[in-house]
């Protein structure tokens, strides 16, 4: 299995434990209250969200991974489309950090 395959699989089982949240209210309600222990956005988010959720995670020291596109994402939990979740649980944040940093978008040329 290809690492952005098992990224993606990881993310799945993470949405199924109930420790992902998506929405962008939501994410940052998790950031301010120190609930996010991990923050991914989808490399084709705006601009405008990729710079605010960016700076929030700043402020409050919360890990930030960018890539795939809101389509893998949203597939990956069963969604049309999601640009943005945060992880609510420490050991699920570093399995998905691990397998993240592995991912390039030449794996997904196929």
């Amino acid at each position: 299995m290809k690492t952005a395959n098992k990224v993606l699989s990881r993310l799945g089982l993470a949405t199924r434990a109930g420790k992902l949240i998506s929405g962008e209210e939501v994410v940052l309600k998790a950031i301010r209250s120190g609930e996010a222990k991990l923050v991914l956005l989808a490399g084709d988010a705006s601009d405008n969200t990729t710079k605010k959720i960016s700076d929030k995670c700043n402020s409050y020291q919360v890990p930030l991974l960018v890539g795939f596109t809101r389509f893998e994402l949203g597939s990956a939990v069963g969604k049309p489309e999601r640009v943005l979740f945060a992880v609510t649980d420490r050991g699920f944040a570093d399995m998905l950090a691990k397998g993240w940093g592995h991912h390039s978008e030449v794996e997904n040329i196929e």
